[in-house]
């Protein structure tokens, strides 16, 4: 059972335990280390160094500082009421970071002085207090203290839960604590609590009833600045179920601090286009490498770094006169491009005064390539506005124009917050266009085609037109499809939408591929749809062997699918539609019963 737990020696002293903590790291300079514990238990110290070979603990090694003897800190837990002394005072400083009133406290300090911008450790807090309801009631904690030597700035404690400032001790980290019915609190921060280790048959590595999970402490520094720092951890009130901090050999780092990666996963990536500074804050007297995914820039020696293209960024500086080289690591993503079109509106001066209302939203899907996903369109008078979120206009379905000719700017935005501009171009044209009005003088037409009728407006005039079938939309050319059967009107324009040709109405004829004369009033005779139009016009039946059956013309629309009054079989019959003209068109259809 107790080949599974740490081992603790606990004969180091300030300096050996700073060492295990920065393995001698040149980019740090530590001086004035002193260490404190308990008083009264002659011959053990609350402080010492640990080493470890179970497989479920964290750390390998590091130093651990408790509030009773740090050899009873190896397992496995049991249960007891655990060590210290009424005698073995606590910390102000402590009390004042948890608001508690502690005791038996364990104090690690010393100066030292960063090279690089950011220092960092791992830890992980354990406690005695996880067992029955201690944790609603009893805040055991610990806290890593900072601050600029020599002057009266108050501390600032770096064991916090990651990103608040809530203190690490047993009443601010633990799951739902149920003892008894009336015993009992909701959890606190329960994402960061680690383990009990008080289970059955239980082979915890360690004497502590629950522990956190790991944490990192970090912040950041100014390079060439001395520091104080203080380690300290005490139990809260009482002596008893005592409580300990195990920290990471190696893990205290004077390192270079580069941001966090920006990625699109969290929603911070760069924006398309846009440069981003990584920036070490550190001297220029110090030698720089930088590479992106792995390949040296030979060109960038700076302590920034002007980023343009998506990749991983490392730099590795020596920190010269000394042997320190510190490097890090920052991911940069990219938003997608924001895809724009420009855009023109173009309105008639017809009352020649040089103003029009304009519906600037007419153009919002051109300008944003009909993606949904894009923001609604921003428009504004000029890009400064734009870029800075200023002056808006306010209701863009009624703009009047400043000038004839007037370019605003479109705005949109990403799900990234990314913004892209596009122009939209209002154009007012009076009536006196360089085009002259197009007169349309016919439409040829090609019809029975059932869904697939067509027609070309033939016109003249060699000005800039767009035309439409029944005033509904324009485009450029004068070839339309796909046009229903029925009564139309063509139409051409000035592409500046003044001087509209006069209307040119014109028929698509068709007729249906079958009918079926069983007197249920649906499809109960044939006939050549809008014939009526076609006064002159005259239709001949035969049946599929070229009999002649019957022939109908405006005056008589339609045929029964009869011969003689008597019902003819289910076929398929031919016709000829024959012109005024003399022209014909022939088809056939079919007679279902």
């Amino acid at each position: 059972m107790r080949a599974q737990a740490i081992s603790v020696d606990d004969t180091k002293n300030a300096v050996e335990l700073i060492n295990l903590l920065t393995k001698y790291s040149s980019c740090l300079q530590i001086a004035n280390e002193s260490v404190t514990g308990d008083p009264f238990s002659s011959g053990k110290n609350s402080y010492g160094a640990f080493t470890n070979s179970a497989s479920n603990f964290p750390f390998q090694s590091g130093i651990v500082l408790s509030t009773w003897s740090s050899t009873q800190s190896a397992g496995p837990f049991v249960r007891t009421f655990g060590g210290g002394s009424d005698s073995w005072p606590g910390d102000t400083d402590l009390n004042q970071t948890l608001n508690s009133n502690s005791v038996n406290a364990t104090v690690l300090e010393f100066d030292f002085t960063p090279l690089t911008n950011s220092i960092s450790f791992n830890y992980f807090f354990a406690s005695n207090e996880y067992q029955d309801d201690y944790p609603c009631h009893y805040s055991d904690g610990f806290a890593f203290l900072i601050k600029e030597k020599g002057t009266a700035n108050p501390y600032q404690n770096l064991a916090v839960i990651p990103n608040t400032t809530i203190p690490i001790s047993s009443i601010n980290i633990h799951p739902k604590i149920t003892f008894t019915p009336t015993k009992y609190c909701d959890a606190k921060n329960e994402s960061y609590f680690g383990q009990f280790n008080n289970t059955p048959n239980n082979t915890s590595p360690i004497n502590y009833a629950g522990q956190t999970k790991v944490l990192n402490a970090k912040t950041n520094v100014i390079p060439g600045t001395t520091y104080h720092i203080k380690l300290v951890i005490a139990d809260d009130r009482n002596t008893y179920y005592d409580s300990a901090i195990f920290i990471e050999a190696a893990s205290f780092n004077s390192a270079i601090d580069l941001g966090t990666d920006r990625l699109l996963a969290t929603n911070t990536a760069i924006c398309f286009g846009d440069n981003y500074i990584i920036d070490t804050k550190l001297s220029s007297a110090y030698t720089y490498k930088w590479y992106k995914d792995g390949t040296l820039l030979s060109s960038a020696t700076n302590p920034s770094y002007t980023v343009t293209a998506p990749g991983t960024y490392k730099v590795e500086v020596t920190l010269n006169p000394s042997t320190c080289i510190a490097t890090n690591q920052i991911k940069i993503e990219y938003t997608p491009e924001i895809v724009l079109n420009n855009s023109t509106l173009t309105h008639c001066d017809f009352d020649g005064d040089g103003k029009d209302i304009f519906n600037l939203t007419e153009a919002d899907n051109e300008i944003k390539n009909n993606n949904s996903t894009l923001s609604d369109v921003t428009y504004y008078e000029n890009l400064t506005d734009a870029k800075d979120n200023s002056n808006p206009i306010f209701n863009p379905a009624y703009y009047t124009n400043q000038s004839l000719t007037q370019t605003l700017i479109a705005k949109v935005t990403n799900s990234y917050n990314c913004a892209n501009y596009a122009e939209l171009t209002l154009n007012l044209s009076n009536n006196n266009t360089q085009n002259p009005i197009s007169i349309i003088t016919a439409v040829q037409t090609k019809d029975f085609e059932g869904n697939k009728n067509s027609a070309i407006i033939q016109y003249t005039g060699s000005g800039n037109y767009e035309f439409s079938i029944d005033g509904i939309l324009y485009q450029d050319s004068p070839e339309f499809s796909n046009i229903p059967a029925g009564n139309h009107i063509a139409y051409a324009r000035d592409k500046n939408q003044c001087n509209v040709s006069i209307p040119f109405p014109f028929t698509i004829l068709d007729y249906p591929r079958y009918f079926t004369p069983n007197g249920d009033g649906i499809n109960d005779s044939w006939t050549i749809k809008n014939l009526n139009l076609l006064p002159l016009a005259t239709i001949n039946i035969f049946d599929r062997y070229g009999k002649f059956i019957k022939q109908f013309n405006s005056s008589n629309l339609n045929w029964n699918g009869t011969l003689n009054g008597y019902q003819l079989p289910a076929d398929d019959y031919w016709f000829t539609l024959i012109f005024e003209d003399g022209k014909n068109i022939k088809g056939h259809f079919s007679l279902k019963r």
